[in-house]
């Protein structure tokens, strides 16, 4: 009469876990999902060879008898999988959930021992069945535990996932229940008896898909943590341009082309008219915002062959392919009146003489930039072969 209790229990126990798991998920995690599904299947072939098929197929019970000793062991696997499914979710879980789901342990310790004793037919003693008892108390004390934690109250909060990757822990347990279907079939044929063939077969073959399935996510993961890792080598955080590792790494590619389709390339260094009376007054977030907005306001009135990055600090670098010296400075001048909060620039310009290195072409750009900042600023200063002239901004 107690078994339709005990296993009406499985359902709703599985049932709350399921919409515990699913409050608390920021959205579906597939490699957990994958994860427990390889734990969950290596524990469930072996539940199926030493628990359930005996069971199935003990002609010493009714049809009814053999459907009823069969739910707890499979409610008993589906459990497991929930309670895996939660731990290595990624996310932090709540004192209380952790203490829920050492209940659920207990009671599952509980339930395999008893239908272990009932599949080897042994009767347990006073000792052994107050162990039994002590078990089911302390899960049930836990749960009261669990209630009256204060984390209760947040336990079905919406978490943001954590970086869940293979610990130690996991890994030895994917290990474990990936090498569970050829070790049992190892023992069986120790024995000499593999009675268990098809099931060995197919979790062989599911554990296997699994596995690979697990190694094209992470795959998949170290694919894009390289795109992220390389754009965040060459592209400054602030503003989103390229950084000034990036853009040098241009410069001997534009002086080539340069050379070889004989136009001119010229460099022009920015710096924003004092930035730094602007940060002491307004702050430094409002500094960050005039960057960004420079960087933002900059980019569309430059040529599609034009590149402009973050030189460092509230300086900018910008290559101009196919432009000597004077088309250069025309550039430039377009843009001042894109740049925010009615702040002005100063700027160096110097066309390579063919000859010289970037670095040197550079030099003399920042020679130029000083002399545009010490000729009263918010003007455009050009070097190369022809004078030096001061084109003055708008």
């Amino acid at each position: 009469m107690a078994d339709p209790l005990w296993l009406g229990l499985y359902p709703g126990l599985a049932g709350g876990m399921i919409l515990l798991i699913r409050r608390r998920a920021s959205g579906r995690n597939w490699s957990a999902i994958v994860d427990t599904t390889t734990i969950t299947t290596g524990l469930g072939l072996l539940s199926w060879v030493f628990v359930i098929r005996p069971q199935a197929v003990d002609d010493g019970l009714t049809l009814l008898g053999r459907a009823v000793v069969v739910a707890y062991p499979v409610g008993d696997v589906v459990i497991f999988a929930m309670i895996i499914r939660m731990l290595i979710g990624g996310q932090r879980l709540p004192t209380a959930v952790r203490v829920m789901s050492a209940s659920v342990l207990m009671f599952l310790v509980g339930d395999i021992g008893w239908a272990v004793f009932f599949h080897l037919g042994i009767e347990p003693g006073p000792l052994l069945g107050r162990v039994m008892e002590a078990i089911f108390l302390v899960a049930y004390a836990l749960v009261g535990a669990a209630g009256l934690h204060r984390s209760v109250a947040w336990a079905a909060d919406r978490t943001p996932p954590r970086e869940a990757g293979l610990s130690p822990l996991l890994l030895g347990g994917l290990t474990v229940a990936s090498l569970m279907a050829p070790a049992l079939l190892l023992f069986q044929a120790a024995n000499s008896r593999v009675s268990d063939p098809v099931a060995i077969g197919v979790s062989s073959a599911t554990l296997f898909l699994l596995v690979v399935t697990r190694m094209a996510g992470l795959l998949r993961q170290v694919q894009v943590q390289a795109v992220q890792l390389r754009n965040l080598a060459r592209i400054d955080e602030l503003t989103g341009l390229p950084n000034r590792r990036a853009w040098f790494a241009e410069l001997p590619l534009a002086l080539e082309r340069s050379r070889r389709d004989v136009r001119p390339l010229s460099v022009a260094i920015l710096d924003l008219d004092h930035f730094k009376k602007f940060n002491d007054t307004y702050g430094h977030p409002a500094g960050d915002k005039l960057l960004r907005g420079a960087a933002d306001g900059w980019v569309p009135k430059l040529r599609a062959v034009d590149l402009l990055g973050r030189y460092g600090g509230e300086e900018f670098i910008v290559l101009l392919p196919a432009s000597s010296g004077p088309e250069a400075a025309t550039v430039i001048d377009r843009l001042r009146d894109a740049t925010p909060s009615g702040q002005t620039f100063s700027c160096g310009v110097a066309t390579w003489d063919g000859q010289e290195s970037g670095e040197e072409m550079i030099a003399r750009a920042d020679r130029a930039l000083y002399e545009a900042k010490a000729g009263g600023r918010n003007r455009t200063v050009v070097q190369g072969d022809e004078p030096a002239l001061a084109a003055a901004g708008a």
